[in-house]
């Protein structure tokens, strides 16, 4: 069967700073060179940066591929590539089909037309006859949820209906292939399920799907196959759980144990302080490397301070090893002062009562500063796995509150019933 998609040897370049004047005249350049004819361009004008180098891969015609990696590896710039609003400056890339594509809220619309003409000039530009446009005109419409504003100019919309939108017309005009960027992050979380089930249904009718995401669970959920791209290479291919699993193995900051080298990656953060260790406690200062249902733990962060703090607050999360975050709890909690710290090794210890469902989890650690600048001093994700266990056996109490521990979510509430009484209907 012929590749659908096809990427061969491909590679974009883009000039980093410098005067490019792109825009000046032949006049004014005859005048520059007449007055300087052997002037040299600054070295900064001549400094590129590969965005994508040497991506090499085939995609057949019903595959749904998940496309991965850090901010800035080169995912967008690929999509680009294949939706061709960009050449590539080396190499080929090949699609075969009818696009439909979702790289940013309100690719491909005009703002001044309205969200009627948008969806019949976005049929148009996909080649379908003003009458298949009609007949798909409703389902759009109703999965965009914009029937109030159909006849109001789309620069009037807001982010999000032009993002329902957008996903509408891409999903619904029947494209051979579907190309959507991590714009879906910044739907709700209705919109969200309900383009995952859309892009579901696309690939079950023989259509290819792209999808950029830094959605894990998504990602596995849609997805058989991923892409992995680090610093603009394609560093792996393969089983969706298999690339999945190891790039949140290289997004670890430190060795999935607690101990942070200096140098270890850091999502965010000014400097003044790292993040250099973290133990996973009971409550008496011992060691663990797991917890039961409901057993009080202890997180306790060990800190090099480098500069002067005085307005910091901790925040400790726990994820699920996907990176999915299910439980946050910060030092302001509870009125909880700011942190003061000066230059040396400092300790942050919090006590942790959560009734984790059994399954592995991941915790991330971060310091802000909460006056003025707001910043972040030091901000690492999957510091230390751990895992949550079911019910321990030896007659402790941490359940005692629970029927059982084998419920659906990743947390159990406790809360107070009321017992059942007669009730009125509420008028509708």
């Amino acid at each position: 069967m012929a590749a659908v998609i096809e990427a061969q040897n491909l590679g974009k370049r883009y000039r980093l700073g410098g005067q490019h004047q792109a825009y000046a005249t032949l006049r004014e350049n005859l005048v520059r060179w007449a007055l300087n004819p052997w002037r040299r361009r600054p070295a900064m004008e001549q400094a590129w940066f590969w965005a994508l180098r040497g991506v090499s891969f085939e995609v057949q015609q019903g595959e749904v591929v998940g496309v991965i990696g850090r901010n800035g590896a080169g995912k967008s710039t690929l999509l680009k590539l294949m939706a061709r609003i960009t050449r590539p400056t080396e190499g080929r890339a090949r699609v075969v089909g009818r696009v439909g594509s979702l790289l940013e809220v309100g690719t491909g619309f005009h703002p001044e037309l309205t969200g009627r003409e948008n969806i019949f000039m976005s049929g148009a530009i996909l080649g379908m006859t003003r009458s298949e446009i009609k007949e798909r005109f409703e389902s759009i419409v109703e999965f965009a949820e914009v029937q109030r504003f159909l006849d109001t100019p789309v620069k009037h919309y807001s982010s999000g209906m032009q993002l329902r939108l957008g996903f509408a017309v891409a999903a619904h005009l029947e494209p051979e292939i579907l190309l959507v960027d991590e714009v879906l992050a910044v739907g709700d979380v209705v919109f969200r399920k309900k383009c995952l089930g859309k892009m579901n249904q696309v690939a079950r009718g023989g259509r290819t799907v792209f999808f950029v995401s830094h959605n894990m669970p998504a990602v596995r959920q849609l997805c058989s196959r991923a892409l992995l791209i680090d610093q603009g290479r394609l560093v792996a291919d393969g089983p969706v759980d298999q690339v999945v699993n190891q790039y949140l193995a290289c997004t670890r900051a430190g060795d999935g144990k607690g101990m942070i080298p200096a140098d270890a990656p850091r999502v965010d953060g000014t400097g003044q302080a790292l993040l250099r260790q973290v133990r996973l406690q009971d409550l008496d200062g011992r060691r663990l490397g797991s917890v039961h249902f409901g057993q009080p733990f202890q997180v306790t962060a060990l800190y090099q301070v480098l500069e002067p703090i005085d307005d910091a607050a901790v925040e400790v999360g726990i994820s699920t090893a996907d990176g999915h975050r299910v439980a946050t709890i910060t030092s302001l909690d509870a009125g909880g002062p700011l942190l003061a710290m000066t230059p040396g090794w400092w300790e942050v210890s919090v006590r942790v009562r959560a009734h984790l469902m059994p399954r592995p989890y991941r915790l991330d650690l971060a310091m802000h500063h909460m006056v003025n600048t707001h910043l972040t001093i030091d901000w690492v994700d999957g510091v230390l796995d751990f895992d949550a266990l079911p019910v321990a056996q030896s007659g402790d109490d941490h359940y005692r509150d629970f029927a059982s521990d084998k419920v659906r979510g990743y947390l159990r509430l406790a809360g107070d019933w009321s017992a059942p009484r007669p009730a009125e209907r509420d008028g509708d």
